[in-house]
């Protein structure tokens, strides 16, 4: 039997098999490979974010702080504005099977709402981006 998400090493496991996943993958793989060139510090930096978004713990000083938006436009751009829907299927459908093959339980099911609502949500604000150029 798995159990649930319930600190930072889980999440750091869940945040590194599921970009273990991103990085091989022949669709999303580029995008990441191509952008992040700090894989180490990545990893911590999202780490943080999810364990934030999951815990709401962490005090001001320890939050995350960044504007994921922000960086998923300009990677857009770079790469032609061609992130579509289908993308964000991909890295959902990563997201879910690896949270499935890792933990159950009620915070694994949170990290799935939580990704679904983010992932619809920049896509509409990548698309709305591209409108107003």
């Amino acid at each position: 039997m798995k159990r649930d998400i319930q600190n930072r090493d889980d999440i750091f496991l869940l945040v590194k098999t599921f970009y273990d996943k991103v990085r091989a993958d022949e669709t999303l793989g580029p995008f990441f490979n191509e952008t992040i060139k700090d894989w180490e510090a990545h990893l911590d930096h999202l780490t943080t974010f999810w364990e934030t978004s999951l815990f709401m713990t962490k005090t001001l000083e320890e939050k995350y702080y960044g504007n994921p938006l922000e960086v998923h436009v300009k990677v857009d751009a770079m790469h032609d504005n061609s992130i579509t829907e289908m993308h964000f299927g991909i890295w959902l459908n990563l997201w879910a099977q690896t949270l499935n093959s890792l933990f159950e339980g009620e915070v694994a099911e949170n990290a799935k709402r939580r990704a679904r609502k983010m992932g619809t949500f920049m896509y509409l604000k990548i698309f709305e981006a591209r409108q107003q150029k």
